[in-house]
């Protein structure tokens, strides 16, 4: 079985990113390794800095990822400010900002960077769906209790790791870097096989 780190320090993540690349091949490694994260307008540029950042300092294929939420009624808000936002506000400070909102549309968006044979790669998910009116279930992690996917009316918190995974934009993200990984040999090889590029 290939190894790879995934450099995070939320066991969640790590847990719904394990279950995804180990069929098909891969020991994930979780590490925590501080890196910085600009201000950028968009998650790719987040990710790609931080991986850039990390590959002058970490050996090996790696992978970081950057997601945020994004909700219509608030111009995209919290968007790349997520990870923030959720630290100060949580998720009843959104359903303060939403009360009265009628239209309650919003998406996930994830982003991952692999670092793979000293090049980065970039993967994206997306997942469309609603703020729910309420605080829901007692899985999953971040935004996970006021988010509905489209489809659905359990939020995130409401499913399994197994259910999410089928739905979610990091699923989605780490799929297709799933489906790049089984597509490459190793960089060690002296020959390679044409490879979808993420980027």
């Amino acid at each position: 079985m290939r190894r790879i780190t995934f450099i995070t320090g939320n066991r969640g993540k790590y847990e719904e990113v394990r279950r995804i690349l180990e069929p098909i091949g891969y020991e994930v490694v979780q590490k925590k390794i501080p890196y910085p994260e600009i201000q950028a307008g968009t998650l790719e540029e987040v990710a790609r800095f931080g991986a850039e950042w990390l590959a002058e300092r970490v050996e090996g294929d790696f992978i970081i990822d950057d997601s945020g939420l994004f909700i219509h009624a608030l111009g995209g808000f919290p968007g790349v400010y997520s990870a923030y936002v959720y630290r100060t506000l949580g998720c009843e400070g959104i359903l303060k900002l939403m009360d009265g909102v009628e239209d309650r549309r919003a998406e996930f968006r994830a982003v991952f960077a692999l670092r793979l044979g000293g090049e980065i790669h970039i993967f994206a998910g997306v997942c469309p769906g609603r703020i729910a009116g309420e605080m829901r279930g007692t899985g999953g992690f971040g935004y996970d209790p006021i988010f509905v996917p489209e489809g659905e009316v359990r939020t995130f918190a409401e499913m399994s790791t197994e259910e999410k995974n089928s739905l979610s934009h990091r699923g989605r993200a780490v799929r297709a870097l799933g489906e790049y990984l089984k597509g490459c040999v190793r960089p060690t090889r002296r020959t390679s096989p044409p490879c979808w590029r993420g980027s």
